[in-house]
């Protein structure tokens, strides 16, 4: 919901229940999220458990052990947006053209065109 390519969840170490990030956690639970060096991830991909030492924690730790999925990247997060999805406008313009073909009403008969009484007269 925060975080749209979470590849871990993490497990708060107060309520014991596992979260895509601490947002989520403030949103459900009551009490602050505890900190602790040791964090419990469950990879989203093999769907396994595993540990890290946050105190020694290395570049080769971005790895999930089983599955070897790299589960820190850079957080994805959702957004308004407000545009019209396309081309570019200069480039392919049909997407603006309005195609709708204009209907001409005829209020009186001193306005209509002599071609569209020829075939009434005969």
């Amino acid at each position: 919901k925060h975080i749209l390519n979470a590849q871990v969840a993490i497990r708060a170490p107060c309520c014991k229940l596992w979260f895509d990030c601490s947002e989520c956690h403030a949103e459900v639970q009551a009490h602050r999220l505890a900190k602790t060096m040791e964090m419990a991830f469950l990879c989203k991909k093999c769907k396994k458990a595993f540990r890290k030492d946050m105190s020694a924690y290395e570049e080769s730790d971005e790895y999930c052990p089983h599955c070897d999925n790299h589960y820190v990247l850079e957080a994805k997060t959702p957004h308004a947006v407000v545009g019209v999805e396309g081309e570019d406008a200069r480039v392919d313009a049909r997407m603006l053209k309005d195609e709708r073909v204009k209907q001409i009403h005829k209020q009186s008969v001193f306005m209509a065109d002599d071609d569209d009484f020829a075939d009434r007269l005969e």
